[in-house]
């Protein structure tokens, strides 16, 4: 039997600010193929870690691997073209195109096209077919021709996690894909999530309890900077320490489906 592969691998990573340890020795594996949910209490330091893992922020020391290549210093885009692509939690999105053009482009760009994209969308049958696939894939077939600007908020995030996909990543950062999403358009995203493609390995940053313990196989608690434990979901939800430092921030950790998270 294969030992499972490490994709991505952060070791003791460390980003001060002035006086401040934002990022305290931090360490995260993550396997090919995982689901793997980063959470804590506000503040914890989530995004300082995906903003050095995405190279947003350079760290103070430590390392970062994707795939066994040294990505520690690399810009941001860099790390695109190896195969790590996030999501961002604020929708940023082009108002004026439909997600038809914005998948064009993206796909486009991707494969090397660059600003020939609007040729592309008509006369290029790999780019119109993935474009498809895409469309049809995140629910978005019935509003590919109406402005993102005009769309509701949950096929926003669906056009986000698309294009994210559309730039074919190896590993995945899905941060806070259901923020801001009303709940009646919250189970399409959901079951949309669930059924990314298995080879994709994924790492969630995710404060809604439901989605983090329905998705994951692999949990990491994040406190003041520093990593408080790891496990599977229910070791997560049965451990002592998790709950002080949840039920000490008013929020419950609670594998229950349905459960009220907070």
């Amino acid at each position: 039997m294969n030992p499972v592969k490490t994709v991505l691998s952060a070791q003791g990573l460390v980003m001060r600010f002035g006086g401040i340890t934002a990022t305290d020795n931090v360490s995260l594996n993550l396997q090919q193929g995982a689901r793997h949910a980063l959470i804590g209490p506000n503040g914890a330091g989530k995004t300082t870690l995906i903003n050095l893992l995405t190279g947003v922020l350079q760290p103070t020391s430590g390392s970062i691997l994707l795939e066994g290549q040294d990505i520690t210093h690399l810009a941001p885009h860099q790390r695109v073209r190896l195969g790590m692509v996030r999501t961002f939690q604020i929708n940023q999105l082009f108002d004026t195109l439909t997600p038809l053009e914005t998948l064009a482009m993206t796909v486009s760009q991707h494969r090397g096209l660059g600003a020939k994209w609007w040729q592309a969308l008509g006369s290029n049958k790999p780019v119109t077919e993935r474009c498809e696939q895409l469309l049809e894939q995140f629910h978005l077939t019935s509003v590919m021709a109406q402005e993102t600007r005009v769309l509701a908020y949950g096929k926003r995030r669906l056009l986000e996690i698309a294009i994210a996909l559309a730039c074919e990543p190896r590993v995945l950062l899905l941060d806070e894909p259901v923020a801001g999403v009303p709940a009646g358009e919250r189970e399409e995203l959901l079951q949309t999530v669930a059924a990314l493609p298995a080879e994709v390995s994924i790492l969630l940053i995710e404060h809604d309890m439901d989605l983090v313990f329905s998705f994951a196989k692999r949990m990491t608690v994040l406190v003041n900077g520093a990593v408080l434990t790891e496990g599977d979901p229910e070791q997560i939800a049965n451990d002592p320490q998790v709950k002080a430092v949840y039920l000490g921030h008013g929020e419950d950790v609670d594998a229950t489906p349905g459960a009220d998270h907070g």
